[in-house]
């Protein structure tokens, strides 16, 4: 039974082996956080940060190494909600679009909300709106591209499902950017518009639609 049960975890971590390893890379760094002083964790995060400072002096670095580390702590605990989320929709995600699909969508969230909310950011300071010392913010995380991922897979459900989820992800982005409109809400919700701009690449796999109810009826999921 245990033989059983790990084969069945072992084929299920397989069929999403970038989702997986970033997660295990995750944890790995999220452990660092914790073992670091305040100091020295400010410091390692403020290196890896996609701030303006950064973005005009060495973009290629920090796009890539903010994505390996999680902003606001160490610790598991800190870690499990993100565990949760890219076992919901990043692996499902990367098991239906492919990897290349999946790395293309996500990057494509994750670089251009940043260069979009970062400019708005420079655009702030330089008319005094914001003050100049957020030029070197810290910004790190893999929200833009989890939430570009979220949002490309309202193509993976059918309708009329598909509408209920769609309404529920620009919700759950676009009511703190009503709320409370910093820059990294813009940022999460430029992930969801180019996350769903990004159907074109999403088009050849919608023939592979989930159902909620086809369980229920007994039936095969239609497209």
């Amino acid at each position: 039974m245990y033989t059983d049960v790990g084969q069945r975890i072992w084929t299920y971590l397989r069929r999403s082996p970038l989702t997986f390893c970033w997660l295990a890379i995750l944890l790995a760094t999220t452990i660092v956080q914790h073992l670091l002083s305040p100091g020295a964790l400010d410091t390692v995060l403020a290196n890896r940060s996609t701030n303006i400072d950064h973005l005009t002096s060495n973009p290629f670095r920090v796009i890539v190494l903010s994505l390996f580390w999680l902003d606001g702590g160490g610790g598991a605990a800190y870690w499990l909600p993100y565990a949760v989320a890219f076992a919901i929709f990043l692996a499902p995600a990367e098991r239906w679009l492919g990897w290349r699909r999946w790395l293309a969508i996500g990057f494509a969230g994750h670089i251009l909300a940043t260069l979009l909310s970062e400019g708005t950011l420079a655009l702030a300071i330089a008319h005094d709106v914001a003050d100049d010392s957020m030029r070197n913010t810290q910004d790190v995380g893999v929200s833009y591209f989890l939430a570009a991922i979220i949002a490309v897979l309202t193509f993976r459900i059918a309708r009329p499902w598909r509408w209920g989820y769609l309404a529920g992800v620009v919700a759950c982005y676009g009511v703190p950017l009503l709320i409370s409109p910093t820059f990294t809400a813009l940022g999460h919700f430029s992930s969801v518009l180019i996350g769903l701009a990004c159907y074109p690449l999403a088009r050849s796999k919608m023939a592979d639609q989930w159902n909620p109810m086809a369980r229920w009826r007994g039936s095969s999921p239609r497209p």
